[in-house]
């Protein structure tokens, strides 16, 4: 069984694209790096994950980190053409981006389809559009909608990142973003509790009292929450918390990290024998 387990190669271009600074991001703790690969870096990266590599599932490069399709073009292909190749000579399977939902648009997915792209992930965060607004997202929910819908139409598989404990995010407003995005039926989503770090805008709002993360033990009652809905809906959740490293926890000021958070959620699913745990209200600014 082991052996048809998929290989994802990550390339990390930190800020990649990104037209503003979102209040909650810090991706130099969360992927140990400053700039941008350069294109020869990616392959190196790219030549030392496929040698060691025994296993006989899917094998995919993905670029992480950034909004890939807000990059400059120039640069979008020169890394895209890298990873074509491997696709063209048979050693990689297809490719994977995130980026965000406001830079998708038909010319783009053009490109990326000759590319061989074919997994799209999408910083959805939140689907409440004041939540987007007090952390600096720059779109709205309806940007989320646009692409996802398209994504889908065009043939390619898409994925969800979601936030909730944002800035202005309540429990009803998360199971709300979790209900939206299941209409929208994307293929995976990920699980992403907001954390504090060093540096950030969300930093400086907690420092001066507008901001205060949830509790872990409240994250982990709405997270029970929202894995119980996208089980319901037979959506998997491929990922919930941050992956431990060095960086991160020595950035991290506060908020509600915990390197299995998801075994803690999953554990009291079982102790409280409900699919779909009973949450505490509470509401945090």
């Amino acid at each position: 069984m082991s052996r048809r387990k998929q290989l994802i190669i990550p390339v990390f271009i930190p800020f990649g694209g990104c037209p503003n600074r979102c209040v909650f991001c810090d991706q130099e703790s969360i992927t140990g790096g400053k700039n941008p690969p350069e294109v020869r870096d990616a392959v190196e990266t790219i030549e030392a994950y496929l040698s060691t590599w025994r296993g006989a599932g899917r094998k995919e490069i993905a670029f992480y980190g950034g909004s890939f399709t807000a990059l400059d073009r120039g640069a979008q292909i020169e890394y895209l053409e890298a990873a074509r190749g491997y696709v063209l000579d048979g050693r990689i399977d297809g490719v994977r981006i995130s980026t965000r939902p406001d830079r998708i648009s038909p010319d783009v997915l053009e490109y990326l389809k000759e590319y061989r792209v074919d997994i799209v992930e999408l910083g959805v965060q939140s689907m409440s559009d004041e939540v987007l607004r007090l952390s600096g997202r720059g779109h709205v929910a309806q940007d989320t909608v646009f692409a996802t819908t398209l994504l889908k139409s065009s043939g390619f598989k898409v994925g969800h990142q979601f936030m909730p404990g944002l800035p202005g995010d309540t429990v009803s407003s998360a199971l709300d973003t979790a209900r939206e995005i299941i209409r929208l039926a994307p293929a995976f989503v990920r699980v992403y509790p907001a954390l504090v770090f060093k540096g950030t805008a969300l930093h400086r709002m907690y420092l001066a009292g507008d901001y205060s993360p949830w509790t872990l033990d409240e994250t982990v009652e709405v997270c029970g929450e929202i894995l119980g809905l996208f089980t319901e809906a037979r959506i998997p959740v491929i990922r919930m918390g941050l992956h431990a490293s060095g960086g991160l926890e020595k950035n991290l000021v506060c908020g509600p990290y915990h390197p299995s958070l998801r075994s803690l959620v999953e554990e009291r699913m079982i102790k409280t024998r409900s699919v779909r745990p009973a949450v505490q209200g509470f509401i945090r600014g």
